[in-house]
Parts: structure tokens; sequence; C-alpha cells
């Protein structure tokens, strides 16, 4: 009973989030954006990491949450920014980006399985990327990383979960 529970919650936990994410108002968003944002790149803007985006516009978009950003480099910070334009969009669902983000999933797999769309100027996303996996999770602030850590293993074990089920249902049916 608690593992269907679990995965439940894995599956539907966007969908949750997404009435309250869509009800904040952007320049809230936007506020809490550019923080968590500037907290964790703070040594990768600090070495000059992330300048290639200056002047470009990196599109976010997590389609189950109903959220989009887009990022830029501005006086040697990251801005978010609201507008429908990027030179490059990543887009994928909140599950997904936190499995890459804790080093669970490969992008490239996501990629290739069409969990991860990159749209756009594939140059300045291969940049992107490159960067993204440079980063040791240890470079990550200690709260931050902890607490994607723990999400991604609450996510990872959902997922498998849910996939032994469908597993089971089908080994049923036969």
């Amino acid at each position: 009973m608690l593992e269907r529970i679990h995965a439940h919650c894995v599956k539907n936990g966007p969908k949750i989030l997404g009435l309250p994410v869509a009800l904040t108002p952007f320049p809230v968003k936007k506020l809490m954006l550019q923080q968590l944002l500037n907290w964790q790149f703070r040594h990768a803007l600090a070495e000059g990491e992330l300048d290639f985006l200056n002047g470009r516009l990196l599109g976010i978009g997590i389609a189950d949450l109903n959220l989009q950003w887009i990022t830029t480099l501005q006086d040697g910070r990251l801005a978010v920014l609201q507008q429908s334009e990027a030179d490059v969009w990543f887009r994928s669902n909140a599950n997904d980006l936190l499995l890459v983000a804790a080093r669970k999933a490969d992008p490239d797999m996501l990629f290739f399985q069409r969990r991860l769309v990159i749209e756009g100027d594939t140059e300045l996303g291969l940049e992107v990327k490159n960067v993204m996996d440079a980063i040791e999770p240890e470079a990550m602030p200690t709260a931050l990383r902890t607490a994607i850590e723990q999400m991604a293993a609450f996510v990872d074990a959902g997922m498998k979960q849910d996939a032994k089920a469908t597993q089971a249902r089908a080994g049923a049916a036969c």
C-alpha cells in the first residue's frame, strides 16, 4: 500500500505543485529563481564559466509545473526574464530535471528518450550542458545539494516502484 502511495506521489507531485506555481506572480518567481540560480552557480559565475550567456537567452520549461523562464547573464549575475523567445530552450518534466540535477539521470539518455527536449541554438545548448556536466556536486551549496539528493532519491524510488508495478501487471496479463 505504501509503495502505491509513494509511486502516486512521485507521479502526481509536480501536478499538485502546478497550481501554487501558476498562482504565484512572476515577480515573486523571478526573485526566487534569481536567488537560487546565483547561489547555485556562484563559483561558475566567479570563474567566468557562464560568460557565454552574456547577451544570450536560455529558456527553461518545466511542463508539468507549467513553469518557464528565460535566463541570461547581466552585469556578472544570472537574471531571470519573462518572455517567450529564447536562443535555446531546455524542456522536460520536474522529476527528470531533478534526477539530472542530482546526477541520477543522464541528460543525453533523457534527450534520446525524448524526455528532455532541446530546441533552438544547439551550439549554445551544448555549452550549457557542458557547464552543467562540469559542476561537481560538492561545489553546490550543502543545503541545496542535500535537498536535491533527498528529493531525487524519493523520485527515483517511486519511479522504480511504478516500473515494478507496471511489469507485474504486464506479467499477470499474459
